[in-house]
């Protein structure tokens, strides 16, 4: 039975895909659309984050975490890179630990 994905997929899914007697059909993508499809795969996790919770929200942050290594390699940056940054910016403006919702400012 043929299924038509055409999203990104992790690296190791067309071997999975054919150890199952199944056939992938792949194209590579080149960086531009690589880039797009990146973007379109965070949001996706992004949902899956927001709709799952426990250890299923856990393993659907580890996948967004996967797309964010990605996006932040075609930056020529790391995910510790980018960890750096964001700790530079928890200790200049903060980070979310406080639950502070601002409502208005007069």
């Amino acid at each position: 039975m043929e299924r038509v994905y055409n999203k990104l997929v992790r690296d190791n899914i067309p071997e999975i895909i054919e150890s199952k007697g199944e056939k992938p059909i792949i194209s590579i993508l080149d960086d531009q659309r690589y880039k797009e499809e990146l973007e379109k795969k965070l949001y996706e996790e992004y949902n899956e984050v927001i709709e799952a919770s426990g250890l299923d929200r856990v393993e659907e942050l580890a996948d967004m975490i996967e797309v964010i290594k990605s996006l932040a390699k075609l930056e020529n940056k790391t995910l510790e890179e980018v960890i750096g940054i964001a700790n530079k910016k928890s200790e200049k403006r903060g980070a979310f630990d406080k639950k502070i919702f601002l409502e208005k400012v007069i």
